[in-house]
């Protein structure tokens, strides 16, 4: 290639950044559930197009673009479950907004109608937790077809299969998300207030060593985890039960509350906590962010923490 072909081209990949930037992220995020992974898979996809470009370069980038992150994506979760990160894996927290800019995704040649999920539900946690379940092949399957709204024939092309391929995969994937389908979280208003009172409750009674309150705000088979990406003193596993998730939360209160800073804020649709520690001794995390799910009745389900440094660039602690 000539010096005047390699900068036009590099030129051409500059704008194509610009343009795809956002979308590309948006896939890789809910491919991953990490800000911090799907920003490298976004730059190294760029990096292909300068390096070993499609073949057709005067055709629309997107298919090709979409293809390749797909295809990282895929890449990173397979070496996520080498490492053995799942029992204790959390999203990282991101201020998603709810306005196109923000959530944007790949956009289909013709959504299909029959997509399932909306954009902002697809980046909650429940959400992304839900997606766990599946392998990295049906996560991109259900994600392509059922949030971005790609057809049969445009998701199966991105993840180099053939249409009966992606047709089990995607199969697959929906049955082994029914469980999440009978209860989705949909984050509207009025679940916004319903948990951040119950996150409210959760910390007045935390500081007040109110055992019965926590009784009766924390379900019996409540979860807490924290993910500190090893970086960190954290949970080995998930803690369950209610009598064991109190008596964990009421410990950390006690060691750690004093002087500690708390601000609500608003991460993946839904409210959470961004807390700076007064003091952090050695593997004592300085900073967490606190997020819970709630039951109809707005009883807590599941308490989360996320400590790993890494998870939190995009929540402000400028408390």
């Amino acid at each position: 290639m000539t010096a005047v072909a390699t900068q036009a081209l590099a030129s051409g990949v500059d704008a194509l950044f610009r343009s795809h930037e956002r979308a590309l992220f948006g896939l890789a995020y809910r491919m991953t559930g990490c800000a911090a992974d799907a920003d490298e898979i976004v730059q190294e996809t760029f990096t292909r197009a300068l390096a070993s470009p499609p073949a057709r370069t005067d055709e629309p980038w997107a298919p090709w673009l979409v293809r390749v992150a797909t295809n990282l994506a895929i890449d990173v979760l397979r070496r996520r479950r080498r490492r053995g990160e799942i029992a204790t894996w959390l999203p990282s927290p991101h201020p998603f907004a709810e306005d196109g800019e923000s959530l944007a995704l790949p956009e289909p040649r013709e959504r299909e109608p029959d997509a399932r999920y909306e954009r902002l539900e697809s980046v909650t946690f429940a959400f992304l937790l839900a997606l766990e379940a599946l392998s990295p092949r049906q996560r991109a399957a259900l994600l392509l077809r059922d949030v971005c709204g790609y057809s049969a024939g445009e998701a199966a092309a991105a993840l180099g299969a053939s249409p009966e391929s992606l047709r089990v995969l995607h199969h697959r994937a929906r049955r082994a998300l029914a469980a999440y389908d009978r209860a989705p979280v949909l984050p509207d208003a009025a679940l916004a207030a319903r948990t951040r009172s119950a996150l409210e409750g959760l910390v007045q009674r935390l500081v007040a060593g109110d055992i019965a309150g926590l009784e009766a705000l924390l379900r019996d088979d409540v979860r807490t985890v924290t993910d500190a990406g090893g970086e960190w003193n954290a949970l080995k596993g998930v803690r369950s039960g209610r009598l064991g998730v109190m008596r964990f939360h009421l410990r950390v209160t006690a060691r750690r509350g004093a002087g500690v800073r708390i601000a609500p804020c608003s991460m993946n649709g839904l409210p959470a906590l961004a807390i700076c520690f007064a003091q952090a001794g050695p593997r004592q995390a300085p900073r967490v962010l606190m997020r819970c799910e709630i039951d109809a009745e707005g009883r807590i389900r599941a308490i989360h923490s996320v400590l790993a440094t890494r998870k939190l660039a995009a929540v402000r602690f400028d408390l």
